[in-house]
């Protein structure tokens, strides 16, 4: 971690954005932000390259060193607006990795750079300049330290793909006067292709200079014009010309917004009119240190910390505002909204999201903990989506629907909000949107995902749609996905049946609990796994349990059989509790030989043919199905393992060689479990639990979202002493290995005392409500 942390920011020095950079999604290694920003300032080795597939790693790779430039914005599927200082001779193409000198990109050495939470520097070897980054939620702040040179340059490279962007339509940049600038960039993203085919991303900036240009020229994919302002169209930018003295420091401010130049330059005006790159830079830190503050975590242990808040970090980084101060938000095809005020006098905010697949046994766990003001900015878009749209959208950029995976569990996630206090929305409209996404099917947008809906509602299961060159189809006859649809339609009914149940509403709880029972009819007696299944009730022909992509998406039958978190109880009684536990355990003693997944392979998918893979999303529940099966001190040993060995800090081993941090969900479940806190069902009961781990910690202070605080304490904690031995709650003894969430909530004192063999007889005696 680089030195250089503000005085009393002690909980930054725990977050290094280089974990992981090797296999860094765009949106990830975007140091000069602050939590929820839309301003994600960062450098890019190799961002203007984009992404054949859409969604692979790039922007930043710590294998790569050289920089391209220093990147505005960072979300699923929108990236764009890239600065570059530079001196000599003139250049405005970026240049390739492999040939040095071919563009304006520059050698840099690692050892002369500074990456925290807000803030960004390094030194540019081939200029000799020195570039910080920070920002505001919504503008972007440069500082660049030029040397002597009568040949300095910023290149504004505003028409070129950036990351995610897919190709660029249009662009435009143009000097308003001396010193301020504006314009935007529209974007075709390959996903808002697929999904939302009429949609587009736009961009918007306007920014001031701290030092007026000597000369300004422009620039498009097709030539160089010198004295000139403006520039529009695909590859448009400007460069700016400067005289400069050694060491001296030009800044530039840039307001951000999906909706408008007017609404940037307000933006900038609200948030950093009068604000000088080092307040911004102070301010970005404390609110750094306020929100990874919410949980204090004591421990000898530096790893485990760094492993912890950098989790927390990614977890509160991951979604971006994509609404202005005054409330506007970027509504479909470049149409503009409002964000509403809601009854309590709030106006939440509208937000860019990757898809929440997964996200329910993690990330909205942690945000109903501590951070419900993020949850209600996630509800609030999605519910304002439903109006606009008709449905809810599992990835959004800008409103368009970029769902990724062609699901959507966003009504389970609003579902479980509910059960867990979080509730400052339209009950009534949220309710029947959760409902529609479970029942509905008629005029559905391929973006809303689940488009096979009217398949499950008519067998009770997804039939499988066999292989004749339709490859990832699914539609109303059923999908290529048929089992893991099956599965996580299964959740997401069992979830709304819950919130139908606590709102009085029994026609529709009795109906979803009936869908929510539909993994039943993929379980196949002979060799007790959940299998796909045809239309006409057969199991599909030559099963292979490790094979990927044939009725599992991202996953295998191996994995996706434990996907019942809704009964485990029922999974547990169908096979049979001994071969549940034996299996499971033989599971992840030969998943331990392969770091739990993806072995030491840097790809996303490196893990979908193991028999265990948490590098994502489909597995990362089944660790804690020990408590439901009798054997909890298994869950505390694999936990404990998992964190231990899957997770790293380092830029190649950092969550996992093969995984994919989608937007936080591999760090906040490294957060929850470290914490002992989890709950397989994503709090989507009526009354939810929380169970109880192995944690990781000497002592834990968690600010809860209610305002009450919960001190987490354990006593002969080590890296040997896994398991518990005893544990109460606020001076009563805890004889289960869960209790309810409502009673966590009221704050106070949970104890554990550890050691290193099993305490077989502790929380055993009443196992956590299966089916409430």
């Amino acid at each position: 971690m680089s030195a250089g942390i503000l005085q009393g920011q002690s909980l930054l020095k725990y977050v290094d954005p280089g974990i992981g950079t090797a296999h860094s999604r765009w949106f990830f290694y975007t140091p000069a932000a602050v939590p929820e920003g839309m301003a994600k300032l960062a450098p890019s080795t190799n961002g203007h390259y984009g992404n054949a597939q859409g969604w692979e790693a790039v922007g930043y790779d710590i294998r790569q060193n050289s920089i391209e430039g220093f990147v505005h914005f960072h979300e699923w599927q929108v990236g764009g607006v890239s600065f570059m200082p530079t001196t000599g001779p003139l250049k405005v193409k970026p240049g390739d990795l492999d040939k040095p000198g071919s563009g304006y990109r520059s050698h840099f050495d690692r050892k002369n750079e500074v990456a925290q939470p807000g803030y960004y520097k390094v030194l540019l070897d081939d200029y000799h300049i020195t570039a910080e980054l920070t920002a505001t939620k919504r503008v972007g702040f440069h500082r660049y330290t030029f040397p002597a040179s009568d040949h300095s340059h910023i290149i504004l490279d505003i028409g070129n793909v950036q990351g995610e962007s897919g190709r660029v339509t249009d662009a435009e940049v143009h000097m308003i006067d001396a010193i301020h600038f504006e314009g935007f960039v529209s974007t075709y993203p390959k996903y808002v292709q697929k999904y939302d085919s009429t949609g587009k991303v736009d961009m918007f900036f306007y920014g001031v200079l701290s030092k007026e240009p000597a000369d300004v020229g422009s620039f498009t994919a097709e030539n160089i014009r010198q004295n000139s302002s403006a520039a529009k169209g695909p590859g448009a930018g400007l460069f700016l010309d400067y005289k400069t003295y050694a060491g001296e420091k030009i800044e530039i401010k840039v307001g951000l917004s999906y909706t408008s130049e007017a609404n940037a330059k307000l933006n900038l005006q609200t948030e950093a009119k009068n604000l000088s790159f080092d307040e911004a830079k102070e301010k970005a830190q404390q609110e750094w240190q306020k929100e990874l503050g919410k949980i204090k975590v004591y421990s000898k242990d530096d790893t485990s910390k760094i492993k912890f808040y950098t989790g927390l970090y990614h977890a509160l980084l991951g979604r971006g505002v994509a609404s202005d101060v005054n409330g506007d938000y970027p509504k479909h095809n470049g149409l503009i909204g409002r964000m509403p005020m809601t009854n309590s006098g709030k106006r939440y905010n509208f937000i860019n999201t990757d898809a929440v697949w997964g996200a329910y046994w993690d990330l909205t766990q942690l945000w109903s903990l501590c951070y419900p003001r993020a949850y209600e900015d996630f509800i609030h878009t999605q519910l304002q989506l439903y109006k606009d749209k008709g449905w809810f959208g599992d990835g959004i950029a800008n409103s368009e629907y970029v769902s990724g995976v062609g699901t959507n569990m966003v009504g389970l996630c609003i579902a479980a909000a509910y059960q867990a206090g979080v509730r400052d929305y339209d009950i009534k409209l949220a309710y029947k949107a959760v409902k529609d996404n479970e029942l509905c099917w008629k005029n559905r947008p391929v973006g809303s995902g689940k488009m096979d809906t009217k398949a499950f509602l008519k067998y009770g299961y997804v039939p499988f749609l066999e292989g004749d060159g339709r490859n990832f189809v699914t539609d109303s006859m059923g999908s290529d996905f048929s089992a893991s649809h099956t599965l996580e339609y299964s959740f997401s009914a069992f979830a709304a049946a819950q919130m139908a149940k606590v709102l009085g509403k029994r026609e529709d709880y009795l109906k979803l609990m009936k869908y929510s029972k539909g993994w039943r009819h993929l379980y196949n007696p002979a060799n007790k796994l959940l299998e796909p299944k045809k239309a006409n009730g057969d199991f599909i022909d030559k099963f292979d349990p490790f094979a990927p992509w044939r009725g599992y998406q991202e996953g295998n039958g191996m994995q996706y059989t434990y996907y019942v978190p809704q009964n485990p109880a029922a999974l547990i009684s169908l096979q049979g509790k001994d071969y549940f536990n034996n299996t499971l355990n033989d599971i992840f003693e030969k998943s331990e030989k392969n770091d739990f997944g993806g072995g030491k392979t840097i790809n996303a998918f490196a893990g979908i043919t193991a028999i265990y893979n948490h590098g994502n999303e489909p597995s990362l529940h089944i660790s804690w199905l020990f408590n439901f099966s009798g054997k909890p001190w298994l869950t505390q040993k694999w936990t404990r393992s998992i964190c231990h060995e899957f997770y790293g800090i380092e830029p190649i081993h950092g969550y996992g060689y093969g995984q994919d941090e989608d937007q936080g969900q591999l760090g906040s479940w490294y957060v929850m479990t470290a914490l002992g806190l989890f709950d397989v069902k994503g709090f989507t009961d009526a009354r939810p639990i929380v169970e109880l781990g192995s944690p990781i910690f000497d002592k834990a202070t968690i600010a809860l979202g209610n305002g009450k605080t919960l001190i987490i304490d354990t006593k002969n904690n080590s890296k040997q002493n896994v398991y518990v031995q005893s544990a109460e709650f606020n001076g009563k003894s805890l004889d289960n290995c869960w209790l309810f969430r409502d009673e966590l909530m009221k704050g106070g004192k949970l104890s554990f005392v550890m050691g290193s063999k099993p305490n077989k007889a502790w929380g055993t005696k009443i196992p956590p409500p299966s089916e409430q």
